[in-house]
């Protein structure tokens, strides 16, 4: 079925339908603000330009979407203006609003051409004319010209990416999947732990759908208030934690039922295989010795210090808990799959594949440390500690493959497991009203992490 679905997203077809896609949610009214849509034009012309599909179709699609997605736009404000503008998000975001309507005060009948490649303004503008009257064949004229220009301008360069990348970077023969799947696992997760993460907090859009459907359902009601604290559901964790529970079980079947690696993982290992070099073997092997029992104690030790030195047992309690928690859960994992490593180097002698125990613990430091960060932060600053985490995992998950010490599926496997451990950890923190944590001195406290991470890495071998 993986091989299957694969070869349909190649095709030529449904390469043009998802370049009309991504332009439409590029241009359409405010969806363009929270879709990375120049990362996923550019990867999909990339991928066009890779099977040689003709340059005009491409430029066609897009060309169609875009109209498309700023005359839906455009309709929207030209007759449901009262509804937009009272609904999600622009009840909670009127600065969006006022930005558009300045930029069309400013530009007059231009701003629909020239909004088209400003960023910030982009997916506003078409809804602002729409509410402002502006005449239809006005603005059927400044859209398809603007996209004229645009759709070119957006897809020429990954075409020329995806035309010439293989014959000058010499890649490996089939790869694409593995390219695809590591490519489009760090957007899903930069949006839905940025965009995502902020719909299920308590001013998000999936939050208030969710509050008033369980109010219309009695039996439902009672649950709901049981879980509130601070006028607050901790729906993300809870949303986290089931999620990850279904992922990591259907995944842990898939790789299980499998003999033998995926084909993703051969995929993966072959790429990884061409871009290993001695650099990158030193760094990974400084991660490898951070991620292990001895890296992760001292950088963990010096915020213990700082929790016992506040008395602060209960929230030392859930770190010991999650760590401890994710160690034993990757012991028995090994240990009932047995799974073989791609390469198993003399200090893992004994040691089994899946799941992977340096991402689990990667990502169950990273995401406590985040959301415990975060939940002191502006909604609006959250965001940006999300991504933080997901930029300090992804390396320390990847190492595994340029040691070749692990597939990428047990990278995936891993961190699932993490992600469910960090859901139980916070539901558990979330059950009750907690005085605040004291303010964190961070200087002094990253300091004494770093020496103590670099005293490990330097005097003691991986374990």
């Amino acid at each position: 079925m993986a091989d299957t679905l694969f070869a349909l997203s190649l095709s030529p077809a449904m390469l043009l339908l998802m370049v009309a896609l991504i332009s439409l949610l590029e241009s359409l009214a405010l969806v363009g603000l929270l879709v990375p849509g120049v990362v996923l034009i550019t990867a999909a012309a990339s991928l066009a330009g890779h099977e040689a599909i003709a340059l005009p179709w491409l430029i066609g699609a897009a060309l169609l979407g875009a109209i498309l997605g700023d005359s839906i736009s455009y309709l929207l404000g030209y007759h449901h203006r009262e509804q937009v503008t009272n609904r999600w998000p622009l009840s909670i975001h009127p600065e969006w609003l006022e930005r558009g309507v300045l930029f069309f005060e400013r530009y007059g009948i231009h701003s629909v051409f020239i909004g088209r490649f400003v960023g910030p303004v982009r997916p506003i503008i078409p809804l602002i004319a729409g509410m402002m009257r502006m005449p239809k064949r006005t603005f059927l004229w400044a859209n398809i010209t603007s996209a004229a220009l645009w759709a070119p301008a957006y897809v020429l360069p990954g075409y020329l990416l995806g035309r010439t990348w293989q014959q000058h970077l010499n890649l490996p023969q089939n790869i694409e999947t593995a390219i695809i799947t590591l490519g489009a696992s760090i957007v899903v997760l930069a949006v839905v732990f940025s965009w995502g993460r902020a719909q299920v907090g308590r001013h998000g859009f999936i939050y208030l759908a969710t509050a008033r459907f369980i109010r219309r359902v009695p039996f439902m009601r009672r649950s709901w208030l049981s879980m509130s604290l601070n006028d607050e559901v901790p729906l993300a964790s809870l949303l986290l934690f089931l999620i990850t529970l279904a992922s990591v079980s259907a995944w842990t079947l898939l790789v299980m039922n499998h003999q033998g690696p995926l084909a993703i993982d051969l995929q993966a290992q072959r790429l990884f295989s061409w871009l290993t070099n001695e650099p990158l073997q030193l760094v990974s092997l400084s991660l490898a010795k951070i991620g292990d029992s001895l890296g992760i104690t001292a950088l963990l030790l010096p915020l213990a210090v700082w929790l016992i030195h506040h008395k602060r047992i209960d929230a030392l309690s859930h770190w010991v808990f999650a760590i401890g928690g994710v160690a034993l859960l990757n012991t028995i994992g090994k240990m009932v799959f047995e799974r073989a490593r791609p390469v198993t180097p003399e200090y893992l002698i004994g040691s089994f594949s899946y799941p992977s125990a340096h991402t689990s613990t990667a990502v169950v430091v990273a995401g406590l440390a985040a959301a415990f960060i975060a939940a002191e932060l502006h909604r609006k600053q959250r965001v940006w500690v999300y991504w933080l985490a997901i930029i300090l995992v992804t390396p320390m998950a990847l190492s595994r493959l340029i040691l070749g010490v692990h597939w990428l599926s047990d990278l995936i496997g891993g961190a699932l497991l993490g992600l469910l451990v960090c859901a139980l950890i916070r539901l558990n923190w979330q059950r009750r009203v907690r005085v605040p944590l004291p303010q964190c001195p961070w200087g002094r406290l990253m300091a004494s992490t770093i020496a103590l991470v670099v005293l490990r890495i330097i005097l003691m071998p991986p374990v």
